[in-house]
């Protein structure tokens, strides 16, 4: 399914993804893998055999309407007339009815939405043109740390993420996990979830935010609390120092060069803010917000020329000759 995947044209990527269910980091609402998708699912097909029913009700109406129509000379106020009132005023109350039942069934599903179960894990989410930057949240300050475009999660734990914006309208949209919403600027937004199944879920941005809309996404990673605790506590850690010549002269490089005036990488001089932080890169499964999968190859491809890749990007080409590429991809591949 992979490599038909990657035949697909980067247009068409992200679409493909919502209908694809044998990929890595799927999007399926239809396949809900924790409580609150759950809800959502099940209010979507409450809707939809409601208004199907109704739909078909009506069609056969009509139908038999026009099939017994037929030309009459009685003067009006007869007992047919009588009897179409009253098939309208009990259309009137059943159409009532119905609507009452489906804005308690949405008012319900948005209140178990907002529940909040036991001490949830908070995490800080602010997106960009086009990449997403989360912070965990600790009350110890030492065990707060930032990342990229990869969410780690425990199963069966409650998940908070605080929303923001940068700069223009995003919006945050899991369909295995979440309904969406959407982070506006100059207002935070929050959105509560649970998964209660291991897997990668693809999140996307799903407002038009854009030139690169399409390849804004995220992969959140379900996994048991063991996992997740060794993620995050690797996460937390310095990253690695180079053992060999080539890794530490691309750390000189990377640390001498304009990349650490955007780029923070904790215990080296780079620590500049306006790109991803990129401590523990090595760690992710993609890069450049889901557009390239994580190896040495595409971080040299990229860091060579991530215009070309993703037209629009704010990060800008740095000239480096053929051996600074090679040393800058071999660094920030092995911090992991």
């Amino acid at each position: 399914m992979m490599s038909r995947l990657r035949r697909i044209p980067s247009s068409m990527s992200a679409l493909f993804c919502i209908l694809c269910s044998g990929c890595q980091g799927w999007q399926s609402a239809m396949d809900p893998a924790g409580p609150q998708s759950r809800h959502l699912t099940q209010l979507f097909w409450i809707f939809l055999i409601v208004c199907g029913a109704i739909w078909g009700i009506v069609l056969i109406t009509l139908t038999a309407a026009l099939w017994r129509r037929r030309v009459s000379l009685k003067p009006p106020g007869g007992p047919a007339e009588r009897r179409t009132a009253r098939v309208v005023i009990g259309a009137v109350v059943a159409s009532a009815l119905v609507i009452a039942g489906l804005t308690l069934s949405s008012y319900f599903t948005t209140r178990s939405l907002a529940s909040v179960a036991g001490d949830p894990i908070v995490l800080r989410v602010r997106g960009y043109q086009w990449w997403w930057e989360i912070t965990y949240m600790d009350s110890v300050p030492s065990h707060i740390f930032l990342t990229a475009n990869e969410i780690h999660i425990p199963m069966g734990r409650t998940v908070r993420i605080q929303l923001s914006s940068a700069d223009v309208i995003h919006s945050f949209w899991a369909p295995n996990l979440m309904g969406k919403q959407d982070l506006i600027p100059g207002r935070d937004n929050a959105i509560t979830f649970s998964v209660d199944r291991p897997g990668v879920y693809r999140e996307q941005c799903a407002e038009f935010c854009g030139l690169q809309h399409a390849h804004m996404a995220l992969l959140i990673v379900a996994e048991p609390q063991a996992a997740f605790d060794a993620w995050r506590t690797n996460q937390v850690a310095e990253p690695f120092v180079p053992h060999d010549a080539e890794q530490a002269e691309g750390r000189r490089v990377f640390t001498s060069k304009a990349c650490a005036n955007c780029h923070t990488i904790r215990g080296t001089p780079a620590a500049g803010t306006l790109g991803p932080d990129l401590t523990h890169v090595g760690s992710r499964q993609t890069i450049a917000a889901g557009m390239l999968p994580m190896t040495r190859g595409a971080l040299a491809a990229w860091i060579a020329d991530p215009q070309t890749i993703k037209p629009g990007n704010n990060m800008p080409m740095v000239s480096l000759n053929a051996d600074e590429l090679n040393a800058v991809s071999a660094y920030l591949a092995g911090l992991r």
